[in-house]
């Protein structure tokens, strides 16, 4: 598969969402960009703003399949995974299988799930595999999750350890639309719901296409310099207890190759780092000596980067 043919299927998959979804174009750039590089994405807004519709726009937009959990205290990780039940007509034990074997999960309201639920994800997202009753069993690929918190409410709910946060490749916030956007949505949804029109526009082989090509996307060693100054840099600030893990600078690196090609180039520029480096790794800094607060660690990373000598351009590709 050609890097014009991601780009042409991301632009595509914009168009469709928008049919359903005003505004948001960065959101659903960061939500392709965590599909295509297998990675997992951390929604945190208040209710009402379109999360759950968004996930539901991208599972139709991309034919998959899609299964929503609505997390709460008493959830259990076998309501995830599934369990083995006697079966009294055949005589035998049946796997019925959780909502986690799907293609798009939705994790709703993830941290009001306890901290024994949570962590039964970890397995999944990370190896995409599951293990139960001593049997190892396969998620289908693509395999993507979708969680959403509320940063408001804080009674009943328990925070995401560093683990966790570690395996999202994204946090992003949805923000509230504009007066104009707002007009919009009010105007679409008056009379009838256009998710329920949505159409497919590619299948899930074109996914996986996308999925193994994007690996070739040219990165010099100026850049790759580059990335891991600034994450290294998470881990000298004074104000941050834990910076970015080698994990997140793999991360950061697989991201930046798939917004270069939503760019339209083969090749990482200096800027796709810094368009990149907040949503990857903001969320992996735990700061010292207060809770965890996105704007502060927004801040951090800017300022790293402003620190942060950016390679020449004549150590770039010519495109």
């Amino acid at each position: 598969m050609s890097f014009e043919v991601i780009k042409q299927l991301a632009e595509q998959v914009r168009g469709n969402i928008g049919r359903v979804i005003v505004g948001k174009e960065e959101v659903v750039d960061l939500l392709l960009i965590g599909l295509i590089t297998s990675g997992h994405v951390l929604l945190e807004d208040v209710p009402g703003t379109g999360k759950t519709m968004l996930a539901k726009s991208l599972a139709k937009s991309l034919a998959l399949n899609f299964r929503r959990i609505q997390f709460t205290p008493d959830l259990l990780p076998s309501d995830l995974s599934g369990i083995h039940f006697y079966n009294q007509k055949i005589s035998e034990f049946e796997f019925r299988a959780g909502p986690l074997f799907t293609h798009l999960l939705l994790a709703d309201e993830i941290n009001r799930a306890t901290p024994r639920t949570q962590s039964s994800l970890l397995e999944c997202m990370e190896e995409r595999q599951i293990s139960i009753d001593g049997e190892t069993k396969h998620l289908e690929r693509p395999f993507m999750v979708i969680a959403t918190q509320n940063p408001v409410e804080h009674q009943g709910t328990f925070p995401l350890p560093e683990a966790q946060l570690d395996r999202f490749l994204f946090k992003i916030k949805m923000g509230y639309p504009t007066t104009e956007e707002g007009l919009q949505l009010l105007k679409r949804f008056k009379e009838h719901d256009p998710l329920s029109q949505l159409e497919p526009v590619a299948g899930i082989d074109v996914i996986a296409q996308a999925q193994k090509a994007y690996t070739s996307v040219r990165v010099t060693d100026d850049i790759l310099y580059y990335l891991l100054q600034i994450v290294e840099q998470t881990r000298k600030r004074d104000e941050v207890s834990v910076g970015v893990s080698p994990r997140g600078s793999q991360a950061l690196l697989r991201a930046c190759q798939v917004h270069a090609i939503l760019r339209g180039r083969d090749f990482v520029t200096p800027d796709d780092v810094k368009a990149m480096a907040k949503p990857v790794l903001a969320h992996r800094l735990a700061i010292r000596g207060m809770q965890r607060a996105a704007n502060q660690a927004d801040a951090i990373i800017d300022d790293i980067i402003r620190l942060t000598a950016v390679p020449a351009e004549a150590g770039l590709p010519v495109h």
